[in-house]
């Protein structure tokens, strides 16, 4: 068994015994010649898992999220007499806990440890994602010469979760969401999407709308070095020290795609896609709409709403009624206030918009792309965290 002598393997030395017997990633037609032994022993997998997420040095630091996730064998769902909710899911959660006789109990039997390891890899990485508004001048520029930085026109960095499920937004009503499973595809969901995204508007027709998906710390990327004090007896210095230097590369783009602004405003005026798989989804006028961006090569996808910006010089609301608080807040003037920065901001977009199309008979319509997820494959996501050793997508 792994770990019965004197030293617990660091995650380092765990990982690399995990490539050595990781033959099966990404291959949709399994061939047991190609994978080890030890690939096969699930009492290996259990052991891996056990070290790198519960007992080793590391996860007794508790850097990584307190959530340990279990992948349920196949045909495995909906066995036994307490049926609900969580039976019918691939997978099960449990909180962090020192021993993982404690985590799974009697449940030990139905888990699939080889797909759990993998998918508390994924889930205890840390991602960012940028939304970037790129020239698609630039963006031919780039592909020419790779190893060139991209200059964004605008963009947004926002950090990102894995989850093995997925928030479906409700449009009409932004702040709901009902959750669903998305195993085995991992989501990486922004459920504060119409805020955060609230100033990526495609106003020119040379403007690209670019989404990047990058891998940066955490699980996928320990560290040769033990970590300083790091005893399970003591809580006040177990902590993982988080400045030496990493192994490997410390970034990784696990999904890199762009559309241009045609290509969103014919999806958005006709409601269904008019150019293959790459955008779809449906149109109500005067509403945003989601839109569903595939990856290169059918690789993933990404979930957009996609609204147009309104020409706020052609309208007139009438006046504000002012409204006082008890604590005479004035109210009206707060929402006279945001009104007037939206305001001024849509009527910028419109401005560049009438400018990129002056000499054109076709009228430019600002399109406001919100980002509200994007959805890998998890063996896509593993073999890249695990083998991937191309150059990231930097802006």
């Amino acid at each position: 068994m792994l770990g019965d002598g004197l030293e617990t393997p660091l995650r380092y030395e765990l990982l690399s015994m995990v490539k050595k017997h990781s033959n099966l990633l990404g291959k949709t037609v399994v061939d047991e010649q190609d994978a080890s032994d030890v690939e096969m022993d699930s009492r290996f997998w259990h052991d891996v898992f056990d070290l790198y997420f519960v007992r080793g040095k590391e996860s007794r630091g508790r850097q990584d999220d307190d959530l340990v996730f279990f992948v349920r064998k196949l045909g495995s769902q909906s066995s036994g007499s307490n049926l609900n909710a969580e039976s019918f899911a691939p997978y099960f959660v449990r909180r962090w806990a020192s021993k993982l006789d404690n985590l799974v109990g009697e449940a030990s039997t139905d888990v699939d440890w080889r797909r759990s390891f993998y998918l508390n890899f994924i889930a205890h990485t840390s991602f960012s994602v940028t939304v970037a508004i790129c020239s698609h001048e630039v963006l031919r520029k780039h592909q020419v010469g790779q190893n060139t930085p991209l200059s964004p026109i605008y963009k947004v960095v926002k950090t990102v979760y894995a989850s093995p499920s997925r928030l479906d937004f409700h449009l009409d009503s932004k702040k709901e969401a009902e959750t669903t499973p998305a195993y085995p595809d991992i989501c990486f969901a922004v459920d504060d999407f119409d805020s955060t995204f609230d100033a990526v508007v495609l106003t020119e027709k040379d403007h690209c709308y670019c989404v990047v998906l990058n891998a940066h710390d955490g699980a996928a990327f320990p560290s040769e070095k033990e970590p300083h004090n790091c005893s399970s007896s003591d809580s006040s210095s177990s902590r993982v020290d988080t400045g030496y230097a990493k192994a490997h590369n410390t970034k990784l783009t696990l999904f890199s795609g762009f559309v241009s602004y045609q290509m969103v405003r014919d999806a958005y005026d006709a409601g269904k896609s008019g150019f293959g798989s790459l955008i779809s989804g449906s149109h109500s006028p005067g509403k945003t709409d989601r839109r569903y961006m595939k990856g290169p090569g059918g690789r993933g996808e990404v979930e957009v709403a996609v609204s147009g910006v309104a020409d706020q010089s052609q309208q007139y609301s009438g006046p504000f009624s002012p409204v006082i608080s008890k604590k005479g807040l004035d109210i009206g003037s707060v929402v006279r206030r945001a009104a007037s920065i939206a305001s001024v901001a849509a009527k910028h977009a419109y401005a560049a918009a009438a400018a990129s199309t002056s000499n054109s008979d076709d009228e430019m319509i600002p399109l406001k792309c919100c980002l509200m997820s994007i959805s890998l494959p998890w063996e896509h996501i593993a073999y890249d965290l695990l083998f991937k050793g191309d150059p990231p997508v930097t802006m």
